[in-house]
C-alpha cells in the first residue's frame, strides 16, 4: 500500500509459489517488472539472483537466526546480498548478526567500483595458501592498513617469507612491527607514500628490515614453540601434572 500510494504498480507474490528462478524469470517478463523487493533472504532472495533487475532484501528473522547456521543456505544468502542493492533489518541486533555472517554488500560494491577506476590496482579473490605465499614472495612489500588488529597473521607470514612490511601504526601492528627495524609504520596516507618511496629507493633499508623481520618471527613466533606450548596447556586441561 505504501509503494502504490507513491505511484508504483506492485505485483505481490508468495515465494512458496515458485520452485525455481526460471519461474521468476517468466513472471518478470510477463509483468514487465523493473525492480523487486524480497522478504526473507533465503526463500525470496535466492529466486531473484541473476535476473538483471535491481532488487532489495528485507530480512525475515529466520533467515538470519536459523538458515544462516546451515552451510549451503548461508553461502546462497551471502551471494544474494552481494547482488542486492540494499537490505532492511527490523532491529539493530538483526543487522549486527547479518554483518557478522556476510560481507557488507554496499561496501563490497564500493570497493569493486573504486578498483575498476584505479590504474594498476587489482582485487584478487581467495586462493590456496601455497599459491598465496607464492604471490606474496613475488611482491615488493606487504601492506597492512587495518584500523584494528589483534595479531596480524599476514604481517608475520610476510616476515617469514622475507618480504618487507608496511603497516598502519595501530597497537596490534606496533606490537609486532618495530619501525625501521622489522618493518615500517605509517599513520596517514601521506606518510605511507613517503615510506613506500623510501623503501623503493633504499635497498639497504629493505635488506635490513627483511633480515630483522625474519629473525623476529623465528625467535618469537616459532611454530615449534607454539606447538609445544599448546601441548603443555592441553595436558593441563586433561589433568596432567606436567608444567
Amino acid at each position: 500500500a505504501h509503494l502504490e500510494a507513491a505511484g508504483h504498480v506492485c505485483v505481490l507474490k508468495d515465494a512458496f509459489d515458485f520452485e525455481s528462478p526460471s519461474e521468476i524469470a517468466n513472471l518478470i517478463l510477463a509483468e514487465n517488472c523493473e525492480a523487486a523487493l524480497a522478504l526473507h533472504l533465503y526463500r525470496g532472495g535466492r529466486l531473484l539472483q541473476g535476473h538483471q533487475i535491481p532488487f532489495g532484501i528485507i530480512f525475515g528473522g529466520t533467515d538470519v537466526n536459523e538458515d544462516a547456521n546451515q552451510g549451503e543456505k548461508n553461502t546462497v544468502m551471502g551471494r544474494v546480498l552481494e547482488e542486492a542493492r540494499f537490505a532492511v533489518a527490523f532491529t539493530e541486533s538483526m543487522k549486527e548478526m547479518a554483518q557478522a555472517q556476510w560481507v557488507d554488500p554496499v561496501f563490497t560494491r564500493e570497493v569493486k567500483a573504486k578498483v575498476r577506476r584505479a590504474a594498476g590496482v587489482r582485487l584478487i579473490g581467495e586462493m590456496p595458501q601455497e599459491d598465496l605465499h607464492a604471490v606474496v614472495k613475488n611482491c615488493f612489500a606487504v601492506v597492512n592498513s587495518s584500523v584494528s588488529e589483534g595479531m596480524s597473521a599476514a604481517i608475520l607470514e610476510a616476515m617469514d617469507l622475507e618480504v618487507p612490511v608496511l603497516a598502519r601504526n595501530i597497537p596490534g601492528n606496533a606490537a609486532v612491527v618495530k619501525h625501521e627495524v622489522t618493518g615500517l609504520l605509517f599513520s596517514n596516507p601521506q606518510e605511507f607514500v613517503h615510506l613506500a618511496k623510501r623503501l623503493v629507493s633504499d635497498p639497504a633499508l629493505e635488506k635490513e628490515i627483511v633480515g630483522n623481520g625474519r629473525e623476529y618471527v623465528r625467535m618469537y613466533h616459532s611454530w615449534q614453540v607454539e606447538r609445544d606450548t599448546y601441548q603443555q596447556l592441553i595436558s593441563k586441561l586433561e589433568g596432567s601434572t606436567e608444567d
